[in-house]
């Protein structure tokens, strides 16, 4: 009879399922917040946008969410994951290479280009490799689905396939590799907790610029493009926003004290930027919207990612004040008034929502960063906010810091300039891409199309309510589409 204390190899610590270096926890709670941020993206995303556009567009919007989340993971095993946070190629880009065998994902995980000078080596974790590829390709997917929502309701499905993995590869990686992987900006000191330049500023800058080259949805659609479910829209902000706690709180790497101080305070700043949003709506519109709720909901998420980890909980009720304010206003007032603004026909607002309050939350972060948290997190010695950078010499009656002269502007100035970068990087990679594109396949639907919605993009429609489930405008999958046919789907 077999020894029933005899515990399987599996469970010893010391084995090669179990190696000395792996910390159990650390391993969990990263696989667990990888799986949020996913989440975020599958289903959160894609029902959030199925919800918020106009009827004909649901089933396309939903789908091109959900393609995107397919499409970047072969992207990222294959060569984006070591362009991301491999060795260095070029001071913003890494070696491309695989990241599939198990010579690869077994080892303990390092970013090799993370060491800082002589001073800090280079980060290395407390659990597999496997894991921190599947952490950072939820980034990378939600990175592309969030700037899906610039483009919704008349882009070429066949180009956005063909837009994901392009994107991907000479877009994200070189934001991802500058800002998180070891790159110069890295180096420099530029702080991005989680993704506000990495994953919000960028997707916000690309979607607007895809927007411009891919043009404006039909005039009628947009004049009226009343959201189909409200209540779907919510249930995917509400995924969305329970995610964030995977999002920020997996970004130190470990289950430590940091990543508590990260989850709490994206939680503070995004309530507080809800509640500031839909009191602006009060003020000025005399009534509540459940869309602007939404909408202030992400900017506060997206406000805070950047420093999530490295402000004080009292920064974060500020920083979640102004992220319901300024976007408020960019999108509501300037959004109405600026001729490039309107120019450009961005369906969800992605620029307002991740773009501003990206940069918004950069340099805010660069004001609030707290010394002792940043040096919880950062591998940068002396990391902090202007804030904590100033003094005041009361027999001189001046103050030298951001704005007077001290060394506390150097890092708002860091925070600029990283976003800068960022943005520009985006807005001629996304040109680029789309224009290259647009030699080989149009980059939205013809006018018959957009006229038709779900349909004629997929020969699929997200409801069914007319009569015993027929269609009104139908064409046919699989047949002659060169002309729209009514048919009749018994359900």
């Amino acid at each position: 009879m077999a020894n029933a204390s005899v515990v399987p190899s599996g469970y010893q610590q010391g084995t090669p399922a179990s190696p000395e270096w792996l910390n159990k926890g650390d391993n969990a709670w990263q696989m667990i917040s990888a799986t949020l941020v996913g989440m975020q993206g599958m289903p959160g995303l894609v029902i959030l946008y199925a919800g918020l556009v106009k009827k004909k567009w649901a089933l396309n919007s939903a789908f091109m969410a959900l393609f995107a989340f397919a499409a970047v993971m072969p992207c990222w095993v294959l060569w984006a994951y070591k362009m991301s946070f491999g060795h260095k190629l070029l001071p913003f880009w890494g070696k491309a290479g695989l990241a599939v065998s198990q010579d690869f994902l077994i080892p303990q995980a390092v970013l090799p280009s993370t060491s800082y000078k002589n001073i800090t080596p280079a980060a290395t974790l407390l659990y597999p490799t496997a894991t921190m590829v599947f952490f950072q390709y939820a980034f990378a997917a939600v990175t592309v689905i969030l700037l899906a929502g610039s483009v919704l309701a008349r882009m070429s499905i066949k180009a956005w396939m063909v837009f994901v993995p392009l994107w991907i590869t000479f877009s994200y990686s070189v934001g991802a590799y500058s800002v998180w992987g070891g790159g110069f900006l890295f180096q420099w000191g530029v702080m991005d907790y989680s993704g506000g330049y990495v994953v919000h500023l960028a997707s916000g800058a690309a979607g607007f610029t895809a927007a411009y080259w891919v043009g404006p949805r039909l005039r009628e659609d947009r004049e009226e493009f009343p959201p189909n479910n409200l209540l779907l829209a919510i249930a995917g902000a509400g995924i969305l926003w329970m995610g964030w706690s995977g999002f920020n709180g997996g970004n130190p790497f470990s289950a430590n004290v940091d990543s508590s101080v990260a989850v709490l305070n994206t939680h503070i700043c995004a309530s507080t930027s809800l509640l500031v949003w839909t009191c602006w709506d009060v003020i000025f519109f005399k009534k509540p919207s459940v869309i602007g709720a939404i909408q202030g909901m992400i900017t506060g998420l997206v406000c805070i990612t950047p420093g999530a980890g490295l402000v004080q909980g009292w920064a974060a009720l500020v920083m979640g004040i102004i992220s319901g304010t300024i976007p408020w206003y960019t999108m509501m007032v300037l959004g109405k008034k600026q001729w490039f603004l309107q120019a450009v026909d961005d369906t969800l607002g992605v620029f307002h929502t991740h773009a501003v309050a990206g940069t918004l939350g950069g340099a805010l972060t660069g004001i609030f960063a707290d010394p002792d948290l940043s040096s919880l997190f950062l591998p940068i010695p002396n990391s902090k906010g202007a804030l904590y950078s100033a003094r005041f010499t009361y027999q001189k009656r001046k103050r030298k810091g951001a704005f007077y002269g001290g060394r506390g502007g150097v890092q708002f100035g860091k925070q600029l300039v990283g976003a800068c970068f960022i943005i520009g990087w985006n807005v001629v990679a996304t040109s680029i891409i789309l224009c290259l594109i647009k030699l080989v396949l149009p980059l939205r639907m013809t006018e018959q199309e957009l006229k038709i919605g779900d349909d004629a993009a997929h020969g699929e429609e997200a409801y069914a309510l007319v009569g015993k489930g027929q269609r009104e405008i139908y064409i046919q999958n699989g047949g002659n589409n060169d002309f729209v046919q009514r048919e009749e789907n018994r359900v």
